[in-house]
């Protein structure tokens, strides 16, 4: 709802809202699907970004002769360490705690020799952190990135990964007379074919929306190219006048809130007595591949919003933000707030950035290089394939998503049982490729939104113009949406009441106790 007197758009708001130009030759659309097809090809990830950061840090630390001293020294204390522990009796090291990393948390990491293997493990994973911090002269960007690839080629050599070096391994193979080996190779096979012709994991498929997930009773009330609007029933006597809208990032399916009907937000909030709203986001393919991340606020959240004033008339309602839902939703309640459109009565954001200043482990694939392969591959495709994205979040969490799983799927042919999450982690949705662009360069790489630059219907439109009360969620662990670009911009920048709570738990809301951090607090400008 805005004024009559808009003012007139900013001079720089069609360069700051447009996508690059088209291509101005066919030279150059031969360049864009040669190099899209080369970024297919490596999954997406620059040679050149890995390489540059490589270079930066091998260069640096060849003119750091004061640094190669003290990785010398810190080298020569691992190794003392190392004697010593030899030396050790094997009844003094079961005395010694286990160490913090999960990986060896079992006791029969603390025998010999195994105590050793984890302890070298250990100290070589330090020893390189080390090698990549505090080099004068080194990108901070190349420095991550360099820690991280050798971090995780480090990772992949832990004696825990492999059966002769790990005891868990050692001890079920004798005690099975290596049958294990037979069944983790029999799943092993058909893992790879269930994979290979598009399947899913073995388990995964008792698990089916409207049968044991996303059961909560609703309808479709609305739907165009790009969602549906989903509209459940309070199920109380008592029915609250305001409803609420929940906007699910469109990164993965919705029914993330209403998983199980005891793992369920939308059950919850029906049975307090609310009518509920949630936009289910179309799974894109290539016919929307020039979809723009401000059509997910104009034709998602925005016309939602409409869609619920024709069945709750002259109501407000509270809108709820999930992940990347959440930051769409926050820049629509900013521009609302512009507008002096006064429908919203809450904004609760879950897992929602809005500072990308410390964007978290995802910043590690975000540079120029990277931008401009990823750029080329979604102009082949038409959007970001759910393969892809998948991948890299696994690479992130290497130990718990791939190595770990390796182990105990492949070596002890003790598979975990599946659960709800598992299942939805699985149902990923595809990324339209202009969206995904404008995401990555406008966000991520420019922080537009935090630092004001971020235009909406031709205007700029700043974090601290929001006016509506708001709560927001962050989780301690989270290396995806960590909780400083969720909670710390609101703390810094917004003048209004709001309640941060911040858990010590991951994105999924895994992991930990739910520790109340901040509550109730009040921004001070």
């Amino acid at each position: 709802m805005s004024p009559n007197d808009t003012p007139a758009a900013h001079p720089d708001a069609d360069a700051a809202t447009a996508l690059p130009a088209a291509p101005a030759s066919p030279f150059r659309e031969f360049d864009r699907r040669r190099i899209g097809r080369f970024g297919i090809l490596f999954g997406g990830q620059s040679p050149w970004a890995a390489t540059q950061a490589w270079q930066d840090w091998a260069f640096h630390l060849m003119l750091s002769s004061g640094k190669q001293v003290e990785l010398w020294e810190l080298a020569l204390e691992s190794v003392t360490s190392f004697w010593r522990e030899i030396s050790t009796s094997a009844r003094e090291n079961e005395k010694q705690e286990n160490p913090l990393d999960r990986r060896f948390r079992d006791t029969r990491w603390k025998i010999p020799p195994f105590s050793l293997l984890a302890k070298a493990q250990l100290a070589a994973e330090a020893q390189w952190h080390a090698a990549t911090r505090d080099i004068p002269g080194i990108e901070r960007h190349h420095a991550k990135r360099v820690e991280f690839i050798g971090s995780f080629l480090l990772n992949s050599l832990s004696p825990v990964n492999f059966a002769w070096t790990n005891p868990t391994v050692l001890e079920a193979t004798m005690r099975s007379s290596g049958i294990n080996f037979v069944g983790g190779a029999s799943l092993l096979i058909e893992d790879f074919f269930r994979l290979a012709h598009g399947g899913k994991l073995k388990g995964l498929e008792a698990f089916k929306v409207g049968r044991n997930m996303a059961v909560t009773q609703g309808k479709v009330i609305f739907r165009n190219e790009l969602m549906e609007l989903i509209q459940y029933a309070p199920t109380t006597p008592q029915v609250h006048k305001e409803p609420i809208l929940i906007v699910p990032a469109w990164i993965m399916k919705y029914y993330i809130l209403d998983l199980s009907p005891q793992n369920s937000l939308v059950r919850y909030l029906v049975d307090m007595g609310y009518t509920v709203f949630i936009i289910s986001w179309r799974n894109p393919g290539p016919e929307l591949r020039n979809t723009s991340l401000d059509d997910y606020r104009s034709k998602g959240v925005m016309t939602a919003i409409d869609a619920i004033g024709r069945v709750v008339p002259n109501q407000k309602l509270h809108a709820v933000g999930y992940c990347l839902g959440g930051t769409i939703l926050a820049i629509t309640a900013v521009a609302m707030d512009r507008d002096n459109d006064g429908r919203l009565l809450s904004l609760s954001l879950l897992a929602a950035q809005t500072d990308f200043e410390d964007a978290g482990e995802l910043m590690l694939f975000i540079d120029e290089s990277q931008l401009a392969l990823l750029d080329d591959m979604m102009h082949v495709q038409g959007f970001l394939d759910t393969r892809q994205m998948a991948g890299a979040f696994s690479v992130l969490r290497a130990n718990e998503m791939i190595f770990s799983q390796f182990v105990e799927r492949y070596l002890l042919a003790q598979p975990r049982s599946p659960t709800e999450l598992d299942a939805w982690l699985g149902d990923a949705t595809r990324m339209p490729a202009r969206m995904h662009s404008e995401y990555l360069h406008k966000l991520f790489l420019d922080n537009t939104f935090a630092h004001g630059k971020y235009f909406v219907d031709g205007r700029a439109v700043a974090l601290k113009d929001l006016k509506v009360p708001t709560f927001a969620l962050g989780a301690e662990r989270d290396h995806i949406a960590p909780w400083r670009s969720i909670l710390w911009s609101l703390i810094v920048v917004v003048t209004i009441k709001y309640v941060l709570l911040l858990l010590r738990a991951d994105n999924n809301g895994e992991g930990g106790t739910l520790s109340l951090m901040a509550l109730g607090q009040r921004a001070l400008g």
